[in-house]
């Protein structure tokens, strides 16, 4: 069975959306009337328009791989897209697939000049990535979503829509939002986010490691003990040796970062330091003998 749209845009049947996408900007940018000066380009350019308003479509595109060529009256569809350069194209699809379209005839892209000799408007085809319809941003996440993962709001390009942060994930990485970017007729690019963790007071991160500062006794220091830490992650019991040095770090294994290409976890590095007490609190006994001894 012919499926001459599969050569229109020049993929194969087994095309993905992303590939369709792709190999459709690149013939409109070569076929734009504004950039392609040929008598040919107008033409070229309504065939691929409507090509791609079929194949980007699941349920156009289900119909015609059913069917095949046999929709256009057995003729290859830039034959029969040709046959129809005095009427509206737009209706004469619309009158095969059904539905309300969405601008076969240039894809949404602008109109062309009464005298048909091009003269879109609305998007500049000159440049290269001229098309490129995607577009960055950053946003700000705790240190808590990026250690372990979370789903945050995100307010973008008029999108109002929840983005995955997964577990680990480092400053500075790139998320890709797909469909949150620019539109341009039946097209939108994605929004690539760049992410920014904000540091909480107390914490620092090493590499894939997480440091993070805590207080304990002055008494736990001298003589050991067994201290309560609140986490990002958990509560854990951590045993202070007899005398530990201020500043001294303490490694809890696993506890840090996820190296998301590897699966194995940094470590958390417990940095001790001493609560001294409020000496004015001590009996005079005390602080004698304290200011004897030490």
């Amino acid at each position: 069975m012919a499926k001459s749209l599969y050569q229109t845009l020049n993929i194969s049947e087994g095309a993905s959306p992303d590939e369709i996408k792709k190999a459709y900007r690149k013939l409109a940018r070569q076929y734009h009337p504004d950039v392609n000066k040929s008598a040919e380009a107008e033409a070229k350019f309504k065939e691929i328009n409507g090509a791609y308003e079929i194949l980007s479509d699941p349920q156009k595109k289900a119909e015609y791989d059913r069917y095949g060529d046999s929709m256009f009256n057995g003729q290859n569809f830039s034959d029969f897209s040709r046959s129809y350069a005095g009427a509206d194209f737009n209706d004469i699809l619309n009158s095969i697939f059904g539905g309300k379209g969405r601008g076969f005839n240039n894809g949404g892209f602008g109109s062309f000049g009464s005298n048909g000799s091009g003269g879109f408007s609305g998007f500049d085809f000159g440049a290269e990535n001229s098309i490129d319809l995607d577009i960055e941003a950053n946003i700000t996440i705790s240190l808590k979503s990026a250690l372990l993962g979370d789903k945050v709001r995100v307010n973008l390009n008029n999108y109002n829509f929840e983005l995955k942060i997964p577990e680990g994930i480092t400053n500075g990485s790139k998320l890709r939002a797909k469909g949150k970017g620019k539109k341009l007729g039946n097209m939108t690019g994605d929004a690539i986010i760049t992410i920014n963790i904000a540091l909480q007071d107390g914490y620092k991160i090493d590499d894939y490691n997480i440091i993070q500062e805590i207080n304990v006794p002055l008494k736990a220091m001298l003589f050991g003990d067994k201290v309560e830490v609140k986490t990002l992650q958990k509560d854990i019991t951590i045993k202070i040796p007899e005398n530990m040095q201020n500043g001294q770090k303490m490694r809890i294994e696993n506890m840090g970062f996820k190296n998301r290409k590897t699966g194995e976890y940094g470590d958390l590095l417990l940095q001790v330091n001493a609560k001294i007490p409020d000496s004015k609190n001590f009996s005079p006994e005390l602080r004698e003998l304290l200011q004897k001894e030490l």
